[in-house]
């Protein structure tokens, strides 16, 4: 990937000052340019969002598609060009709250894509209500006394559903998060990774100097392949670990099972339509 700079004069960013998008975009571009991965063999699928426009400002294949579709839309992409490295990105409320039924019949079918999702805790499109992620006490225009809910905790769901590759980083925390990324992409199934990030504009309590405070690395001790201590770690909440939760290597992936692939690695766009296949087909279901 290209890591020069946009001319800031001629490129139209539409995020705020300070904004934790920019870091998570500079990680991406260090991971990506680390991997050695080409523009062309590398596609984004994001959503509806502040945090659904990084790919704007990527020089690679990209779709924007409706609010909390990405999964959907980056799994008929790996099933029909599975040599492609796929990500699905977007925010919080695109991934876990508009769509968190994909997220989690995504990590039951285990596609060979990553999943990365900017947690800031609230909606900063739709000028500040509270996501499925905010704290208990988060006071929003909509929430003005406060959040009540339990967070939604979207690691200690997909450790629970057995995904393949859990992760969380913070955007402070440079090298750590770009090692992640970088262990997501090369991973061979579903890989989430849950990005802590400050909105500087509509979360006034969870800032960096927040996430400074309530996160820490996880020990060198820590076993990813020991699911138990992975669903532990991922249950504290007062303070938040970071690094690689959990990881099981070898697994079959969703488009290694489709049976279009069984006998044939060829991506299904390269294929010519066998002609007299399909009428036997058409046929035989004419006579059911």
């Amino acid at each position: 990937m290209n890591t020069q700079e946009y001319d800031r004069e001629n490129t139209d960013i539409s995020w705020c000052p300070g904004c934790g998008n920019f870091a998570i975009l500079k990680i991406l571009k260090q991971a990506l340019t680390e991997l050695t991965i080409a523009p062309q063999q590398l596609v984004i699928a994001s959503g509806i969002g502040q945090a659904a426009k990084t790919p704007h400002y990527l020089r690679t294949n990209f779709v924007n598609g409706l609010h909390g579709r990405a999964l959907p839309v980056a799994l008929a992409i790996k099933s029909a060009h599975p040599a492609l490295t796929v990500v699905a990105e977007g925010g919080d409320g695109d991934m876990y709250g508009e769509g968190g039924n994909h997220f989690m019949h995504a990590v039951r079918r285990n596609p060979d894509l990553t999943h990365l999702v900017h947690n800031n805790m609230v909606y900063g499109l739709t000028k500040g209500q509270a996501s499925p992620t905010s704290q208990p006490g988060f006071i929003t225009p909509l929430q003005a006394r406060g959040v009540t809910q339990e967070p939604f905790n979207p690691l200690s769901v997909a450790i629970a559903l057995n995904a393949s590759f859990v992760a969380r980083v913070f955007v402070g925390a440079f090298d750590q998060a770009v090692a992640v990324f970088k262990a997501a992409i090369r991973h061979r199934g579903y890989a989430l990774v849950d990005i802590l990030q400050p909105c500087v504009t509509f979360n006034k309590l969870n800032t960096y100097e927040w996430f400074d405070t309530h996160t820490y690395p996880l020990e060198g001790d820590h076993d990813p392949a020991d699911r138990q201590a992975a669903f532990a770690r991922a249950c504290e909440t007062k303070l938040l670990p970071l690094g690689v939760f959990y990881r099981v290597e070898g697994r079959k992936t969703f488009e290694e099972q489709l049976p279009a692939y069984q006998d044939n690695p060829q991506p299904l766009y390269r294929r010519a339509l066998d002609a007299a296949r399909l009428q036997a087909l058409i046929a035989q279901k004419r006579r059911l």
